[in-house]
């Protein structure tokens, strides 16, 4: 990577620039990293300007480039700010202002933490590929800490469509996240070297010709995945997804509990009485969502029988999203295999719930903010995988943002899972980008395990994802809909699952690598 190497070595041998300089500067450098954070934002769901993404790395790059890491901090908060105020707006849609902009700034802390280190690579030999490479591990971070951490907004997450979008099958997101983030540092690299005149021209040209390699070769091994049909790879069962809809949006839908589930079991019964005129195929199975009935049906007769009539009506085994009491004080958020004949059977219990929002880690302290947590009551964490018999097939469910963590949806493919069921509740969020910016994963999942994804949503969008990440069916917000669908129970392995982890693993240590790498060079100047 000639020009890569050529940008390293002159900046390594550049001064750095005198303080009044730096001040000079940092305006025009903040207005670009600001810039940046805006075309990310616009890259994601709700907007959908896929492309925009790759400028938010090269405007960090850029902005960051040759300067000192308190410098890079700056910048990378800025960009962060601009970036995820916006993008997580949907968090305060009924709860204020304060959790939205805690949120917000929390996660823009990691961002800033990526412009320190990408300010300290950027003089090293090959700083694109180094810069690229602390966008997966800031990501890795992100995800994973504290409290097992919040992975929205990550690159690859922007890239339902779009060349970007296979290499999710070769590497899941971290691969996406990678390719997005070197493309825009490949950008920057050209940008820089052809500032320097005549002699920066070859580099440039040779920067930008790789950057815009990247997504043509995403489109080439996205050539293999192409048309992948709902029907083929597998023995096949007809799947119906039912949307009932909540008779109102907001913290308080689930005020009715009654009510939801009735709506669910009538869309139910309706579908059954479409069977009976030939007007839909008879399903296998029939997936209901995410608290479809907040009615324990364990300790709740009536509940119980409203789901037995539904499931004998359509004779079908239901998988109901249900909030079960216990274990102790605390409550399930539970996916439920309802049979026709037997009643309930196997279950699987949320293993990733939300902190603060489906249980208050340190409640006094949290309290001190607001009030409001003690609207909460804990949820237990779920120790099994969520592998489901149903209808004699192995269904993958992971309830709502699990679909955001790597290692939950992939745990469910690796125990033979041959679709996923994505059970999710988005009536809380309102009509916001939520939901969309929630399916944009499901859609990257599908490439990233050559699974078909069923999402089901209590109020949409509830969808039918093919394993190459197109839309078969899709809801629209706050309307009841159900869709059936003949679905391959695939037991294929992606690039990507055979590879597990390791791309992220290997990307996070060559970006903690290079900073390293800046810490031992400059230990050993000053001796």
């Amino acid at each position: 990577m000639p020009a890569v190497v050529a940008t390293g070595t002159v900046d390594a041998e550049r001064p750095s620039a005198p303080p009044a300089r730096l001040r000079r500067r940092l305006p025009w450098r903040t207005a670009l990293a600001a810039a940046g954070g805006l075309a990310m934002f616009l890259a994601f769901p709700g907007h959908d300007v896929w492309a925009l993404a790759v400028l938010g790395p090269a405007a960090l790059t850029v902005a960051v480039h040759g300067q000192r890491v308190r410098g890079g901090l700056w910048l990378g908060l800025v960009l962060g700010l601009v970036f995820f105020v916006p993008l997580l707006s949907w968090t305060g849609i009924y709860v204020g202002a304060f959790p939205w902009l805690a949120l917000a700034v929390a996660e823009t802390l990691y961002l800033a933490l990526l412009g320190g280190a990408a300010a300290a690579v950027s003089r090293l030999p090959g700083w694109p590929v180094w810069t690229a490479a602390l966008w997966v591990a800031q990501e890795a971070l992100r995800g994973r800490w504290p409290l097992g951490g919040f992975p929205w907004g990550r690159l690859g997450f922007s890239q339902a469509e779009g060349p970007f979008t296979a290499f999710a099958a070769y590497g899941g997101v971290p691969l996406v996240s990678f390719a997005v983030a070197l493309t825009g540092t490949l950008l920057a690299a050209a940008v820089l070297t052809l500032g320097r005149g005549r002699r920066g021209r070859r580099p440039a040209a040779l920067a930008a010709v790789t950057a815009l390699a990247l997504p043509l070769l995403g489109t080439a091994v996205a050539l293999p995945l192409a048309g992948s049909s709902l029907t083929e790879g597998g023995p096949t069962r007809t799947v119906a997804v039912v949307q009932g809809n909540v008779p109102r949006a907001g913290l308080d839908f689930n005020a009715q509990r009654r009510a939801v589930l009735d709506n669910h079991a009538g869309q139910t019964v309706e579908l059954a009485d479409a069977v009976a005129r030939g007007e839909a195929e008879q399903p296998d199975m029939v997936i209901w969502p995410e608290n479809s009935s907040d009615i324990d049906p364990y300790s709740n007769p009536d509940a119980a029988r409203v789901i037995s009539r539904a499931a004998a009506a359509i004779g079908a085994p239901i998988l109901v999203g249900a909030v079960v009491d216990g274990p102790g004080e605390k409550i399930s958020n539970t996916g439920i295999v309802w049979d026709p004949v037997t009643g309930p059977g196997e279950t699987y219990v949320k293993r990733h719930p939300v902190p603060l929002a489906e249980y208050v880690p340190a409640r006094s302290f949290f309290r001190f903010f607001s009030p409001l947590v003690d609207r909460v009551t804990d949820f237990a964490h779920g120790t099994q995988d969520g592998n489901l018999t149903i209808a004699g097939a192995n269904v993958g469910d992971v309830i709502c943002f699990e679909v955001a963590y790597d290692g939950l949806v992939g745990d469910v493919v690796d125990g033979g899972a041959g679709m996923i069921v994505v059970q999710t509740n988005n009536a809380t969020f309102g009509y916001t980008d939520e939901t969309e910016q929630q399916l944009a994963m499901s859609r990257l999942r599908a490439v990233e395990f050559g699974r078909t994804v069923l999402v089901a949503a209590t109020s949409g969008i509830s969808a039918v994802v093919a394993p190459d990440g197109t839309l078969v069916q899709r809801s629209e917000l706050f309307t009841a809909d159900t869709f059936v669908e003949e679905i391959a129970q695939r037991d294929s392995r992606t690039v990507a699952e055979r590879l597990d982890a390791a791309p992220e693993w290997l990307l996070t240590a060559l970006g903690v690598g290079a900073v390293l790498a800046v810490a031992v060079r400059r230990r050993l100047a000053a001796r």
